[in-house]
């Protein structure tokens, strides 16, 4: 199917299909053994034809189902891997592909939005979609003034599609649990759906861009492409040649690996205290690597895409991130548990050993530690074990801490961040950037006494 399913019905069944087909595929599987067949290879192909299904309901339903798929992406170099291995090359073309809308559909949007002469703002059309992601697809142009364009065209119902689907997947969330073993997924779903309302509004997206691309112009290194026009459900930027970010996943050198895993750490901290606005769908296919960076044609620059979804932090990033991330390293645990129970990290009817909190934070802040840092899926893995494992002391004191609303983005954020990190494998040097762009990391004695005391 093609075309973007509306009935609630149909994509009810196709979504309903996930968890159900996964239990008689479970059903086939034991059938191979009990005739003989290897159990690891038998495991091996029940979740590749798992990983098969998975990106063909998500990729054709887009919607919120293609949304939630991109957002489990990020996350697969957290899970076990033989886990992961059947699941990556699926998930990962979420990142940039999907089944697109019929060019007469996407015709009629731009006939409706752009006026029935609309041809003629172009020199050039390519009515075959460069991307197709979760509520629109983009096509490359040439403007009427000579600039080379993405026209990003949203698909017709795009949003009663999002929420409906968001809704269907949170009632499914246990049943999808075996999909995407040691996540939980119902908080994902939520806060996907919180954000809705934004992505569908090209306006708010097209302001969010034009003010990173006012900031970030002739930086050295990130290019943000500009907004040329906007109006309803169309959104029309310049367009930016480059390297996605899952081509140098796949098969990236280390040189690129590592200037793309520098760039992001630097884009993800200086985003916020630079424009006021945190870039909030880190995915792959939302980057490019681009030639000709700070070392000329040899140099490599971070274009970043897609604004849909920001978060808005006026002042920067919050200090008491900075500050508790310092306090932690420096070893001052009675310091870290109050900043966090002034935050409401832990709530007023939790009592919690201070060195407990220190002990539970220490490992997963050890990327700012060391002058570099070098982010592996096997890293990624142990995290996601310790704190998973119902056996482990972080497991249980994981379960009495408190995410305040206003942090859940942020969280989310730099989760998927440090995934694509991991994903890349890059080297870093994150505590530089913290150095320098995050509010608090660097001491501030008079502040800091008063912010104790208080």
């Amino acid at each position: 199917m093609s075309d973007l399913p509306r009935k609630a019905v149909t994509r009810t069944a196709k979504l309903a299909a996930l968890p159900l087909g996964f239990a008689g595929r479970a059903t086939w599987g034991l059938g191979k053994r009990i005739v003989g067949e290897s159990a690891d290879l038998v495991g091996r192909e029940l979740q590749q034809r798992t990983a098969e299904q998975l990106f063909k309901v998500l990729g054709e339903l887009k919607g919120g189902a293609m949304k939630f798929g991109q957002a489990l992406s990020v996350f697969e170099s957290a899970l076990p891997e033989e886990v992961a291995g059947p699941y990556r090359a699926a998930l990962t073309k979420l990142q940039e592909a999907a089944p697109p809308m019929p060019t007469r559909t996407m015709h009629g949007v731009l006939e409706q939005r752009l006026g029935p002469d609309w041809r003629e703002m172009f020199e050039e059309f390519d009515d075959k979609p460069a991307a197709a992601a979760s509520i629109g697809q983009v096509h490359r142009a040439v403007w009427r003034d000579g600039r080379e364009v993405a026209v990003k065209v949203q698909y017709p119902g795009a949003g009663e599609a999002l929420l409906s689907d968001l809704g269907q997947l949170s009632r499914f969330a246990r049943l999808l649990g075996p999909l995407i073993p040691g996540m939980d997924i119902k908080p994902l779903i939520s806060e996907l759906k919180d954000r809705v309302s934004e992505e569908l509004d090209y306006a708010l997206e097209a302001q969010a861009q034009r003010a990173h691309a006012e900031e970030f112009r002739d930086d050295p290194d990130v290019l943000v492409p500009d907004v040329v026009h906007q109006c309803d459900q169309v959104l029309i930027t310049e367009w930016i040649d480059g390297v996605p970010l899952s081509e140098v996943i796949a098969d990236g050198t280390r040189e690129q690996r590592d200037r793309a895993g520098q760039l992001l750490a630097r884009f993800l901290f200086s985003g916020p205290a630079r424009t006021g606005l945190l870039h909030a769908d880190p995915h792959p296919g939302n980057f490019r690597l681009l030639p000709g960076g700070p070392d000329g044609d040899d140099g490599w620059r971070l274009g970043v895409l897609d604004f849909g979804t920001v978060d808005r932090l006026p002042g920067g990033l919050p200090t008491p991130i900075g500050e508790s991330l310092r306090l932690t390293l420096d070893g001052r645990a009675a310091s870290v548990y109050l900043l966090l129970c002034a935050e409401g990290f832990v709530k007023e009817s939790i009592e919690l050993e201070p060195d407990a909190v220190l002990d539970y934070l220490l490992p997963i802040i050890e990327p700012a530690q060391a002058e570099e840092f070098t982010f592996t899926r096997g890293w990624m893995r142990n995290q996601a074990a310790r704190v998973a494992d119902p056996r482990s002391p972080a497991y249980q004191l994981g379960k009495r801490l408190n995410l305040p609303p206003a942090y859940l983005l942020i969280h989310r954020v730099t989760l998927s961040t440090i995934g694509v990190l991991c994903q890349l494998g890059a080297t870093v040097r994150l505590r530089e950037e913290l150095e320098q762009w995050l509010p608090g990391f660097v001491a501030d004695p008079a502040a800091e006494d008063s912010a104790v005391q208080a």
